[in-house]
């Protein structure tokens, strides 16, 4: 009977070595972690937190609120950033005593010189003097980005059209948050800032562009994704392509402009 219980004992004793030879065998990041987790410094001083480096530069404006940084693209004296969209000859549209700029129906489109990437456009421009026409014949034009992405310009004040297509809307794609169209007196502003779409050497799409607008000061567009080319017919296009001009149209209304700047983003 003593023979079997030390028998017994030896053959417990020998499973609990081997089971802590197992243990010691386990590697060592699937072991058990028993130390205590290291505690985060406390910041008492705000200096801690303090980011000096790089400062960001300083601008001024001009009399006419233009920040020193831009470009400006029309100030009223002439017309020298544009040209004819369709074959890049002089642009013939109207500068005005007031240093306004008028649509001339049937001159054309005109569009900048300059090629531009991801840019802060600023514009200000007023519905024909005299109400004609209803929907989308009534104080039509719209600035075009890259040549490919519209956001539209309209005589939306009390005047219904569809809802992708009245003032500020991504012409086809979004429509404006609110309605803050002013009366056809009255000038309005609008401030975009254009992300401009990626493209890889393959001509993928990596990287959708995004349309932020601000229409008389209230945000119609937040930030909304461009979902290729604002097409009037059919779906969005998402052809590769690099920088591109500026363009504001010709739709045979005599809609009016002035103060336009842009400052580069890239």
């Amino acid at each position: 009977m003593k023979k079997l219980i030390y028998l017994i004992v030896a053959v417990i004793i020998l499973s609990c070595k081997e089971r802590q030879q197992e243990e010691n065998n386990i590697p060592s990041e699937t072991k058990k972690e028993t130390t205590a987790p290291t505690t985060q410094k406390e910041i008492t001083d705000p200096k801690e937190t303090e980011v000096w480096d790089p400062e960001p530069k300083a601008i001024t404006f001009n009399e006419h609120n233009v920040p020193s940084d831009a470009l400006v693209l029309f100030n009223g004296n002439d017309i020298d950033q544009w040209v004819s969209a369709k074959d890049s000859t002089h642009a013939a549209w109207k500068i005005n005593p007031d240093k306004t700029m008028t649509v001339i129906p049937g001159a054309g489109d005109i569009q900048t010189k300059k090629n531009f990437g991801s840019v802060q456009l600023h514009l200000e421009w007023k519905a024909p003097d005299v109400v004609v026409g209803e929907g989308q014949g009534r104080g039509n034009s719209g600035v075009f980005f890259q040549n490919k992405y519209e956001v539209q310009i309209l005589d939306s004040y009390q005047n219904r059209t569809y809802a992708n297509g009245q003032a500020t809307a991504i012409y086809k794609q979004h429509i404006p948050l609110v309605n803050a169209t002013k009366p056809n007196d009255q000038w309005q502003t609008y401030d975009i800032i254009f992300h401009a779409p990626k493209f890889d050497s393959d001509g993928k799409k990596t990287k959708s562009g995004a349309f932020t607008v601000i229409h008389n000061g209230v945000l119609v567009q937040n930030h909304i994704e461009i979902l290729g080319s604002t097409e009037y017919i059919g779906p969005p296009k998402n052809d590769p392509h690099g920088n591109g001009p500026i363009k504001l149209q010709d739709h045979s209304n005599p809609v009016h402009y002035r103060n336009i700047w842009v400052r580069e983003l890239d």
